[in-house]
């Protein structure tokens, strides 16, 4: 219904909260903003159990995501959902569709691989981002030091920098470019390590062990210590982990009867009701039982 006239009884309703706004000197479209911002940084889907429907809902998260961040390019929390929402997305449901594919379609998998490598740059790049505009310079003292100190509400942007560009590194093995940032890779990670070894609950220190797993004259020792950590800070609760372990000790070791162990471990994990793992989880229950079913191929 239209206000009749000046006089209106709500008119001095109205007049507080657009006061107030003003005084604020910021406009209700930033209000707005910043509120959706605040909401799509804690309602990535960590909860959902169900992966066709967290898959289904990424396209739109990930689009509107995006959307809000060139408006609020200082928000970290949802640079950081972002770059972690296209990590994701990319890991369960690309790279791993890329991976059963491989002994029916090589072409059609190196396209999905090809695809993944280019979606884990962009959440690499979301976090760089918003790291560079909280540091100035971030990226050119990352590459040639000293680099910053990050305080506690940045880890999550240096984990999932780290992790998308990790992982984009190891499905570009063609390119040198690509393979010569993995000490980059790593060293946004050890940042993270520096400030919060526990951060994530055991995720970090997973991360540090696939880099260490993986960088040239790694330490398969020194690797195996951050899967181990890794799965006492998760309580045993994190497949992920286990996974991580099997795929990055027991594989390359040959160690057959260590890898299937892991993988069974991590497939009986049972998550309680709503908790925050159990989309990982039930993602890396199922690459524990991929793997277990092509454990043959794999030794």
């Amino acid at each position: 219904m239209a206000l009749r006239s000046a006089t209106s009884p709500l008119r001095p309703l109205l007049l507080a909260p657009l006061l107030a706004l003003c005084l604020a000197a910021c406009s209700p479209q930033q209000l707005v903003l910043r509120n959706l911002a605040d909401q799509l940084a804690t309602q990535g889907g960590a909860s959902e159990d169900d992966p066709e429907l967290a898959r289904d809902a990424a396209a739109f998260y990930l689009k509107l995501s995006e959307a809000v961040l060139r408006d609020l390019p200082d928000h970290a929390g949802l640079a950081a959902a972002t770059a972690g929402g296209f990590t994701q997305y990319a890991y369960a449901f690309v790279a791993f569709e890329a991976d059963r594919l491989d002994s029916r379609d090589a072409r059609a998998a190196q396209r999905l691989r090809e695809r993944a490598a280019r979606l884990y740059r962009r959440g690499r790049d979301h976090a760089l981002a918003a790291l560079d505009a909280r540091h100035p310079g971030f990226a050119r003292a990352l590459r040639q030091g000293p680099q910053p100190r990050l305080a506690a509400d940045e880890l999550p942007l240096a984990y999932w920098g780290a992790a998308a560009w990790g992982a984009a590194i190891s499905l570009s093995k063609d390119d040198p470019d690509a393979v010569a940032d993995l000490p980059l890779a790593r060293r946004l990670a050890e940042l993270a390590w520096q400030t919060d070894p526990a951060f994530g609950g055991g995720d970090l220190a997973g991360l540090m062990g696939s880099f260490e797993a993986a960088r040239p004259g790694g330490s398969p020792t020194r690797a195996l210590a951050y899967f181990d950590e890794a799965i006492r800070l998760s309580g045993g609760r994190s497949a992920g982990a286990l996974v991580a372990k099997a795929e990055g000790i027991a594989q390359p070791a040959g160690d057959k009867e260590a890898f299937l162990a892991l993988l069974r471990q991590a497939e009986s994990i049972k998550d309680a009701p709503g908790s925050p793992r159990a989309l990982a989880n039930e993602v890396m229950r199922r690459r524990a039982r991929w793997l277990i079913d092509n454990a043959d191929d794999l030794f």
